[in-house]
Parts: C-alpha cells; structure tokens; sequence
C-alpha cells in the first residue's frame, strides 16, 4: 500500500501554488515530477563526479564510468534483461525507436515487405516506421482498434503475413490508457518468426515489466516520464539482434579502430551509443528506478488503478462528458470531452483552478480520426496522485461546462 502523503511530501514542487491555489498536477503522461532523491543525485554527481566517461585514465573518470554503468546495470536488473549490454542509453523513446527504425530497419526491411502498426500509436512509433517504409520501399500495414480503446487479437493473427518483418505496438496507450497484451502478441509474431518493437514510455513507470517474461525483441522508455530528468531513455534490444545491427550514428566512444580507407565498431551497447551520452541522466535514472523499486512497483499499480477507476466513475457522473478508452485492462491515463466544448477551453479554466491536465492530440494523430475528434483532455496519473485531486479535477470539469455551455 503506499503511503501517498510521505510520498508527496518526496516531491518538491507539489508543495507549490498556481493561481494561489494547490497545485494538482494530472499532465503525468507528458513528464512527471522529480522526488528528492533524483534531485539530490543529480547534485551530488555535478558537484563532485562531473567527468566524461570510459576515456580519462583518471579518479573523476572512473568514478563517472563507474555510476555511469552501475545505471545501466539498475536498469537491466529493472525489466530483467538477460545482459548489461542488451540496454542502451538515448535520449528517449523518441530516440529508441528511430535508432530500432534505423539500425534494424535499415538493416533487415527490404522492397515489399510488410510493417505492422497500431491504429493506436503515438507519433513516435508509427512515423519513423512510415518514414522507413518509404525509404525502403516496403508496406505499412495498420491494425485497428475496436471502439471501446482495444486491439481485436483476431485481426492481429490475420494481418501477421509471411511478408511482415517487424510489429510495432504501444505496452499502454498514452491517450486509452489500453494495457496491450504484450506477451500474447509477441508469441502470435515469433510463431512467425516475425520481431516486436514495444513502446513502453507509459507502462515502465506503472506496471511491472519484465522484458524476459514478454518476449518482445525491443522495449523503449523514456527517463523522464518516470521522475527521472529529460534527455535520458533506454532501448532494451536482444543479444541476437544488436550484435547484427548497424550503428545508428557514428563519432566518439563507439569505435574500434580507424583509417582513412576502413572504420571498424566496438561491440553492443557501446557502438549504439556515440559521442558523449547523457552521464548525469543515466544517473538520475538509476535514482528514479531505486524510487519505485523502494515504494513497490505492484504497489504503485494498485495505487494508481484505485486512482484511474476512481477519475472514470466520477468522471461518468456528469452529463454529456464521455471518456474514451473503456477496455478492462488500462492503466494511466484517462482521456475525455464535454459534448460540443473544446478540449482546449475546458483545459485553461482547470489551469486557472491549479490543475495541470493536457488538452489537444497528445500526439496520437490517427487515433483522434478514429473517434473523429480535433483532440481530447487527458488526466493522467502517478504515484504521488490522490483521490482528493481527483475531486478537484471533477469540480473543475463541472464549473467549465457550467461556464461554457
């Protein structure tokens, strides 16, 4: 059970006002907050570790290599990958899923072969696909989703051909909040001999994962959507693929040997990862995991399931709101309009309440076609969240409808 009063009392920002009023800060798809213990390692290491890495034959250089891996293998141990080097630092899940676009794409996807898409997706995994599909020449296929927010198994069994090379799928959708089952999915492909790239940017931080357990061949997460900075992400990859995979950019710390006439790479992770990487986010990263590691991970679910039930029963209670995304299994979010107000309008006088809610597409662009929509208001949920805020967010809905009808 978590004890969500010490855990907000961990979150500096919570403590402050907007519009002289408590701050309720719901945009937790977008970014969460920092506790103090991110915070405080992000200090201790530019005060006194600040190095660049896996170079300088010296005390600070060593000692930045060392937190620098000792995040990696925090990370490894979080998901249960097999190997250290099955985890490679990014930026984000942006940057993971182009680098799988990239190097694997770029490497295995040839003319007419087919990649499999969710109508579902975010942006960030169905663009660099679509872009690789016009490169390459190959078909981008899409699956539906049924009107209640989930994915049909059926059709996913139909659509899989002995032309698909890779699906793509999101673990939670960041506009449903649809929890995709993951370990099925991924057996229907490998039945195929068919990989899966799975976007967990809105799981990792809400439901155990467990990289092993799902099967899948690649898992990207973003840091700082789970309280750790911006600029760091993870790209999980199995042994198998990376050690055939290309690099994705060329530079600094991720070269065997060179010549004017031949360049060969080291080995995985390193050859993934040129140039000098985010030290200090990998480090807030490893911060951010040990947070959730000590509260529990189960704990949090539950926590927050209370939380999204609780947002969607009280939601429901007022006329002619709906919410979109009524599939069993969800977690996160919660996406919803009043009937004939404008997402954006509702959004604005919430944040003149001190409630931080997200209004528009959320990047999600062929979901709001969908449902045939310019965008919707987006609640979404972490552990320092409380019912309380929740009945803020209601009465802030019913003063908007009153105020804009």
């Amino acid at each position: 059970m978590v004890d969500t009063q010490a855990v907000r009392a961990e979150f500096p920002i919570l403590q402050r006002s907007v519009y002289n009023r408590p701050l309720v800060y719901l945009d937790n798809a977008a970014t969460t907050q920092k506790p103090r213990a991110v915070l405080d390692r992000l200090s201790a290491f530019y005060c006194k570790s600040n190095s660049n890495i896996h170079r300088g034959a010296h005390f600070l250089g060593d000692e930045a290599s060392g937190a620098y891996e000792s995040a990696r293998e925090t990370v490894r141990r979080f998901v249960n990958a097999n190997h250290t080097h099955e985890i490679i630092f990014t930026h984000g899940t942006t940057d993971s899923l182009n680098l799988a676009a990239d190097a694997f794409g770029g490497w295995f996807i040839s003319p007419g072969d087919e990649v499999l898409v969710t109508e579902m997706e975010h942006h960030s995994n169905l663009v660099p696909w679509q872009m690789l599909c016009k490169k390459k020449d190959a078909v981008l296929k899409v699956l539906p989703f049924a009107d209640n927010g989930t994915l049909q198994m059926e059709r996913i069994e139909s659509a899989l051909s002995s032309k698909t090379r890779l699906l793509a799928v999101s673990h939670v959708s960041n506009v449903l909040g649809t929890v995709n089952p993951i370990k099925l999915i991924t057996r229907l492909a490998h039945e195929r001999g068919i990989p899966v790239v799975v976007d967990g940017a809105q799981a990792i931080q809400h439901i155990p994962v467990d990289v092993q357990d799902l099967g899948c061949d690649f898992y990207a997460f973003s840091g700082h959507k789970t309280y750790a900075a911006t600029g760091i992400g993870v790209l999980y990859g199995k042994e198998n693929w990376l050690n055939e995979m290309p690099p994705y950019q060329y530079g600094g710390g991720m070269i065997s040997s060179v010549h004017f006439g031949q360049t060969s790479f080291t080995e995985t992770p390193f050859k993934f990862e040129a140039g000098t990487p985010n030290i200090a986010g990998a480090v807030s990263l490893e911060a951010a995991l040990e947070f959730l590691e000590r509260i529990g991970i189960q704990d949090i679910a539950g926590h927050e399931r209370d939380l999204l039930d609780y947002a969607h029963a009280r939601l429901q209670e007022i006329e002619g709101l709906r919410v979109y995304g009524q599939g069993a299994d969800r977690s996160g979010v919660v996406s919803f309009n009043l009937e004939g107000i404008s997402p954006y309008d509702t959004s604005l006088i919430l944040d003149k309440m001190g409630i931080a809610v997200r209004s528009g597409t959320h990047c999600a662009e062929p979901l709001m076609q969908h449902y045939r929509l310019s965008g919707t208001i987006r609640a979404s949920f972490a552990v320092y969240n409380t019912r309380e805020e929740v009945d803020r967010l209601v009465e802030g809905v019913e003063k908007a409808k009153m105020m804009l009808v």
